[in-house]
C-alpha cells in the first residue's frame, strides 16, 4: 500500500513538493537512487526485475511516480511492465499531457500514474478511466483512485499542507514514518488495510522499502532518499542536489 502525496502550487518559487513511501516485498531486487548507467539524465530508483521505476526525476526537470492500483477482481495477464510508464516520460521531451494521453493503458495492470514536466501536474489511471491536469493543492494517492480518502491520505495531506512552503527534505521525510504501534505488513487483507494502515509499513517478507521527499525550487531538484530493511531496519540514505538543465553524472 504505496502513499505518495503532493503539494503542487503553479505560481510559487516552490512548485512541486512530493513525499513517497514504497511498499515491496525486500525480496524484489532494485536500485537504491541515482543516475542511471545510459540514461545519465534520471535521477532515482531503479528496479532491477523489470527495468523501470517508481518514482524519479531528470535533469530536465521532470518528475514521475506511480503506483499499482488494487483490484484483485481482475485476473492477472501478460501485460508491459508499469515501471516503463516513468521511465519512458523521464526518457522523453512530450508534456505531461500529451503524454498521458498517447498512452495505450490496456497493456498494462492497474495503475495510477502522476508525470510532471515543470508547469503541468497530470494525473491518469486505467482502472478509473481519470486523465486530468492538477490544479494547484495537496494530494494523497494510495493504490486506489487519486481522491479516496484512506485515513493515512487525510493525515498526510493536511500535514504536507502545513510545512510544504518552507520545509526542508528531512521534515519532509519525517511525515513518512508515521504507524499504527503493532501493525504489521505481512497478512492483512484490503479492507483491514483500508482502515487501519499507517504511512509506515514494517513486516518481515513486506513493508516500505524506502522513503523519498522531492523539493523542486530555484531552479533544482532536492532529492533525499531513505531506505529500509526488514521489520523497518534503517537502510543506506542518498541525498542528491539536482540542478535543472545538468547534463547528470
Amino acid at each position: 500500500m504505496c502513499l505518495i502525496l503532493l503539494a503542487h502550487d503553479g505560481h510559487s518559487p516552490r512548485p512541486l513538493v512530493v513525499a513517497a513511501n514504497r511498499d515491496e516485498f525486500y525480496a524484489r531486487p532494485a536500485h537504491p537512487a541515482r543516475y542511471w548507467d545510459g540514461t545519465p539524465q534520471v535521477f532515482g530508483g531503479r528496479d532491477l526485475e523489470a527495468g523501470g521505476t517508481w518514482l524519479a526525476v531528470s535533469t530536465g526537470g521532470r518528475f514521475a511516480a506511480l503506483t499499482n492500483y488494487t483490484d484483485f477482481d481482475l485476473p492477472a495477464s501478460p501485460a508491459a511492465s508499469r515501471g516503463d510508464l516513468t521511465r519512458r516520460f523521464l526518457e522523453g521531451g512530450q508534456s505531461a499531457l500529451s503524454y498521458a494521453e498517447a498512452l495505450d493503458g490496456t497493456r498494462y495492470q492497474g495503475f495510477n500514474l502522476i508525470v510532471f514536466d515543470g508547469t503541468d501536474l497530470v494525473y491518469a489511471s486505467n482502472r478509473t478511466g481519470d486523465l486530468r491536469t492538477l490544479d494547484s493543492g495537496v494530494y494523497g494517492l494510495t493504490n486506489t483512485w487519486l481522491g479516496d480518502e484512506w485515513p493515512k491520505t487525510k493525515r498526510g495531506t493536511a500535514a504536507l499542507a502545513r510545512i510544504a512552503a518552507t520545509a526542508d527534505a528531512d521534515a519532509v521525510l519525517e511525515l513518512m514514518v508515521e504507524e499504527s504501534e503493532g501493525y504489521l505488513a505481512d497478512g492483512h487483507e484490503i479492507e483491514s488495510a483500508r482502515r487501519a494502515t499507517p504511512a509506515f509499513l514494517r513486516g518481515e517478507e513486506y513493508g516500505t522499502r524506502a522513503s523519498t521527499a522531492v523539493i523542486f525550487e530555484d531552479g533544482r531538484i532536492e532529492f533525499v532518499e531513505q531506505l529500509y530493511g526488514p521489520m523497518g531496519a534503517p537502510g543506506g540514505r542518498v541525498a542528491e542536489t539536482i540542478r535543472i538543465g545538468a547534463s547528470g553524472t
